[in-house]
């Protein structure tokens, strides 16, 4: 018989190493490149800019989403088990592939964003001078703690383990023959074995109240911000 060990996210482990990436993100960018940097520090103390920044850092949050799913689907996912949502009040968004996935496609799918949209993007904004794509760079490798600390845990274990998300977005199951919970997991709760997962929700996109009631602030600010 199959056995579930459950993980979950510690949000404050995961907002203290967010705030610290975020830190070190701008700590990097003002020793090596201060130019850059200070040009971000105008942006940031430009009205309109900032008016116009919340929907752009959503936007690119949300390719952060879409580019999980393409690790996903590239790596042998099934797209039809890939869901989306947003729940800003737990201060997540989430793409969840809700299948039995082996060690190798969950680890492409956690670096895709990282890689993609953090570091290469980082890289092409200081070589062509784009001080709103480094910024954009940084949070994104900030808003990617969780996903490296899934993924500093995840390749700790063996091969043959089998990865499956969890409905609420902060937790996953891991299956093993041997007890993952032995394994250092820096930033997450081991939550117990079950014998198996429970599938509540199958929405292929859900969103929270307070995510739309933000998802309609970010469009106002979009058409505000043209027309300024």
């Amino acid at each position: 018989m199959k056995k579930y060990h459950i993980f979950k996210i510690d949000i404050k482990v995961l907002n203290i190493i967010a705030t610290i990436l975020l830190v070190l993100g701008f700590l990097f960018t003002w020793v090596l490149f201060p130019s850059i940097f200070y040009e971000m520090i105008l942006l940031l103390d430009n009205g309109k800019f900032c008016f116009l920044f919340l929907p752009l850092m959503l936007g690119y949050f949300i390719l952060h989403e879409l580019l999980h799913a393409l690790g996903y689907i590239v790596n042998g996912a099934n797209p039809k088990k890939i869901t989306f949502g947003m729940e800003i009040e737990k201060s997540v968004l989430y793409c969840l592939c809700k299948e039995e996935i082996c060690k190798k496609t969950i680890l492409y799918s956690l670096m895709y964003p990282l890689f993609f949209i953090g570091i290469v993007t980082y890289i092409v904004g200081i070589i062509f001078y784009y001080p709103v794509l480094v910024l954009l760079s940084i949070l994104n490798i900030s808003g990617a703690a969780g996903d490296i600390m899934y993924f500093l845990f995840i390749s700790k274990l063996d091969k043959d383990i089998k990865f499956s998300e969890m409905d609420d977005g902060t937790s996953f199951a891991i299956i093993s023959k041997s007890n993952p919970d032995k394994i250092k997991h820096l930033g997450l709760i081991y939550d117990g074995v079950r014998d198996e997962i429970p599938r509540n929700d199958f929405k292929r996109l859900k969103i929270s109240r307070l995510s739309m009631v933000v998802l309609i602030i970010c469009i106002i600010a979009i058409i505000c911000g043209i027309f300024m």
